[in-house]
């Protein structure tokens, strides 16, 4: 029920907020526009006829104006933005309508509302993005150094790439003749490229693992690492970016993800697509690549022996059964001439479920 008298709807961008409030006794409509600080929005918000409730849409403004509006005490709502219904004929959008539309969804309770993490939670998260970032920069400069030195006809044979052999070959090779100027100045800028992604990927990896073992995310993380192809990155990154796994099911977390199939049904038809890649792409990522792990035969080696030491035994129980189910799985795909893009991601979202019965267990 909704017992505030009025509701709210800020457009908030990064140099201005459009406020309009709407007042449900008297149907008068407020509306102004803002600075972005915290200190004006809530000193304008003290202005309306109380009480106050207040909604705006998640974006890169981040959390903080919902951590200053529930500091002084106004109710506020952070709307998921792919859930705003917006009429199908209207084709003017300008932010004093956006504004009057949350407000508008606020009176009525239709704002369907994002997990707010904590400050703790989000900084953990903003390390677990950062090495994200630091991963895809580092295979762009790579792809970059490879490249060059292919239309120059340099490719290297002698086993895997960016091993130690293979940056020993790369520093053998020279450009020293006079009109290749250009082109040894772009390797040696490529690969300091390279070299300075190692090492910040390294520098953020010993964070990570740091806080893995000593943090508030580390009981989850100790469940989680039991299941094959789930390390400790990948643990911390699941823990981080889901938070909460109880407002999930078995079930659903593979559609929070958007690991299940689209849909388009209607009457006695049913069709079924490619999944709906809705969700946190990072998280999505990480499991599909952790779900091809489970491709070779299931044994319990010295690194995931030494994980299941530092579990509960409950988790290593079920952690035991999951590993076997998912290999089975993958033989069972297999045997059916699936694709194996098409398994692992078949596999990746089972992989959540049993991921989700982990996080779950009692301490």
């Amino acid at each position: 029920m909704i017992v505030e008298r009025t509701s709210v709807g800020l457009d908030v961008h990064a140099r201005s907020v459009v406020a309009t409030g709407l007042d449900s006794v008297t149907g008068e409509v407020f509306k102004t526009t803002l600075v972005p600080a915290h200190e004006e929005v809530i000193k304008w918000l003290r202005t309306l006829p109380g009480p106050v409730a207040a909604t705006y849409e998640a974006g890169p403004t981040g959390f903080g104006l919902y951590r200053a509006l529930s500091a002084a005490g106004i109710r506020c709502e952070v709307a998921a933005p792919s859930k705003l219904t917006r009429p199908s004929g209207d084709r003017v959008k300008t932010d004093a309508k956006d504004a009057l539309l949350l407000a508008q969804l606020l009176r009525v309770g239709q704002i369907t509302s994002v997990r707010v993490p904590t400050v703790t939670q989000e900084a953990a998260r903003d390390l677990v993005r950062a090495r994200e970032d630091v991963r895809v920069d580092l295979l762009r400069a790579r792809h970059r150094v490879s490249k060059l030195l292919l239309r120059h006809g340099h490719v290297y044979y002698g086993g895997r790439a960016w091993t130690g052999v293979h940056e020993a070959w790369l520093r053998r090779i020279r450009f020293d003749l006079p009109h290749q100027a250009g082109t040894r100045a772009a390797y040696e800028a490529d690969l300091e490229a390279v070299a300075f992604a190692v090492a910040r990927r390294d520098r953020l990896d010993a964070t990570i693992t740091a806080m893995a073992t000593e943090s508030e995310f580390t009981p989850i993380v100790r469940k989680l690492w039991c299941l094959r192809g789930v390390s400790t990155l990948t643990a911390f990154a699941l823990a981080v970016e889901i938070g909460d796994w109880e407002r999930f099911t078995g079930a659903s977390i593979g559609a929070y993800l958007g690991l299940v199939p689209s849909e388009h049904s209607s009457g006695q038809s049913r069709r079924q697509g490619s999944i709906t890649k809705a969700g946190n792409t990072h998280v999505r990522r990480l499991l599909v690549e952790a779900a091809w792990h489970h491709q070779r035969r299931y044994l319990v080696g010295k690194t995931l022996q030494a994980r299941w030491d530092q579990a509960p035994a409950a988790a290593r129980a079920r952690a035991h059964a999951g590993n076997q189910r998912l290999h089975q799985r993958w033989v069972t795909m297999s045997a059916r001439k699936k694709k194996h893009t098409v398994a692992s991601t078949a596999i990746a979202r089972e992989l959540a479920g049993w991921c989700w019965s982990l996080a779950t267990l009692p301490d």
